[in-house]
């Protein structure tokens, strides 16, 4: 069963008309429309798609869901008043068409009857949702929201690539308030809930870490009762995740590294850039495992994984098969390139918070090789935890690192705690930008250095990055 455009005008009307075209896409974006797409106008912060409805139909667009006039020669269908037959191009105009987007969705999503995996949690969303993507492929046809198409917008456009060869559905929900995963979760209908932690991660829009918590039980607040299938999966290493077992009627299971959980690792080891080698334990199985994940942390996300697959029926066979062809994407956004005179850049820029930011500096003290070197900056909307997040990044450093640089205002904190945990002051330098960074990098590194850069998406430290990468040569990092 593929969407059509009788069934686009249906879930937005309620009415069904005679209109067998085959939708092949929902876009928000009018570059992305080709033929056959349905293209959804909404206001953005610089331009309002409205303005492109007229340039999206000459690129082939079906149908435009609107909330407003536009300049078109186009047949406008309204909620009130649906023509028993209609010739595409047409305009579905709705209330608001980002309300539209959800709603049709929600009617798209309830045509199958598949089993829906919802993830949320303030670090290891992405890398969680891959890797059980992958677990499940192992031998389900699973359908998984791409890149981070994780919110009120993205998730809707994913659940709209619904076909019936789905047997799985695999979607990580962002949040930014309260109530927005409650909305992803009245779109997507899901049977299980995976929580990976909770930290400050948006505690500056949420204003308390009470709240923070309060944000992320919506999804195991949403789930069936365990008698209908509802699986609520929890972090049972997390003080504030684990009693979220009170806050739903779903089955719960655990995971982490203390024996009380359902499923729990021992003998973690990390093999560096190889990945992490450990023991999973369940009702007194014991499987020996390695997976190519970067840094001991990353055994909570097999973790998360695993049991998805144990709940899903998976045998350990696919279980790990799953767990070990995991695709690139799946990587926690690290990688390593070789950069300048024989130096080895550990690229983590995709964003950063304390929690993830530790974690890869315990990763770069699991490895081999000469300085340990980290570029730091800025962590954004961390709220009353602002000053503390930092220090606590600071004073891990200050264990692992031979050279530090920081670059940014917050992060000056964690050059501070660093020099106040005994880093000498003289390998810690404050920087004003990142051309700064690039031009003491590029003249001192040395053969065997390791070079970690981590902060978040607004620092840009990927331009560090690029201009050290050297092309076409691989890193060269003892593990």
């Amino acid at each position: 069963m593929d969407l059509t455009l009788a069934d686009v005008i249906e879930g937005l009307t309620g009415n069904r008309i005679d209109a067998p075209q085959r939708v092949e896409k929902v876009v928000v974006d009018s570059r992305q429309v080709t033929a056959g797409t349905v293209f959804v106008a909404l206001p953005g912060q610089k331009h309002d798609g409205h303005q492109f409805v007229e340039q999206a139909f000459q690129q082939g667009a079906l149908a435009a869901i609107i909330h407003q006039p536009v300049q078109t020669a186009a047949q406008v269908i309204t909620t009130a008043e649906v023509p028993a037959q209609m010739t595409p191009p047409v305009c579905i105009q709705v209330e608001d068409s980002l309300a539209g987007l959800q709603q049709l969705a929600a009617f798209w999503r309830r045509k199958f009857n598949v089993r829906v995996i919802g993830i949320t949690g303030s670090v290891g969303k992405s890398t969680t949702k891959e890797l059980v993507w992958a677990v499940l492929s192992s031998r389900f046809e699973t359908l998984k929201n791409e890149g981070n198409l994780n919110n009120e917008i993205g998730l809707p456009l994913t659940l709209l690539n619904l076909k019936a060869s789905h047997e799985r559905v695999v979607l990580e929900m962002g949040m930014y308030a309260l109530g927005e995963i409650a909305l992803l979760c009245d779109i997507a209908q899901p049977h299980v809930g995976v929580i990976t932690n909770i930290g400050p991660t948006h505690l500056e829009r949420l204003g308390t870490m009470e709240r923070i918590v309060q944000a992320k039980t919506e999804l195991v607040q949403a789930l069936p009762a365990a008698d209908e299938g509802g699986v609520a999966l929890l972090n049972y290493d997390d003080p504030l995740v684990l009693p979220m077992a009170q806050q739903t009627r779903a089955r719960v299971l655990t995971y982490g590294l203390s024996p009380q959980a359902d499923l729990w690792a021992s003998e973690v080891m990390s093999a560096g850039l190889e990945g992490v080698r450990f023991i999973f334990n369940h009702q007194g199985q014991t499987v020996h495992v390695r997976v190519p994940l970067l840094g001991r942390h990353s055994v909570h996300t097999a973790l998360r994984a695993a049991l998805v697959g144990l709940v899903e029926g998976l045998d350990w066979e696919e279980i790990i098969s799953g767990l070990q062809t995991l695709p690139s994407s799946a990587q926690l956004r690290l990688v390593a390139v070789a950069g300048p005179n024989g130096s080895t850049i550990l690229d983590d820029t995709y964003n950063a918070s304390p929690a993830s930011t530790i974690a890869a500096l315990n990763l770069l003290d699991d490895l081999n090789g000469g300085r340990k070197i980290a570029v730091l900056g800025d962590m954004m909307e961390l709220g009353s935890f602002e000053e503390e997040g930092h220090r606590k990044v600071g004073c891990r450093a200050a264990d692992v690192v031979d050279l530090l640089l920081v670059i940014g205002s917050r992060a000056k904190w964690i050059a501070a705690e660093a020099r106040a945990c005994g880093l000498a002051p003289e390998v810690v330098l404050e920087l004003d930008h990142n051309q700064a960074a690039i031009d003491y990098l590029a003249e001192t590194l040395q053969t065997g250095d390791i070079v970690l850069l981590k902060g978040s998406n607004s620092q840009r430290l990927a331009e560090i990055v690029s201009a050290l990468t050297i092309e076409g040569k691989t890193s060269n990092v003892e593990r």
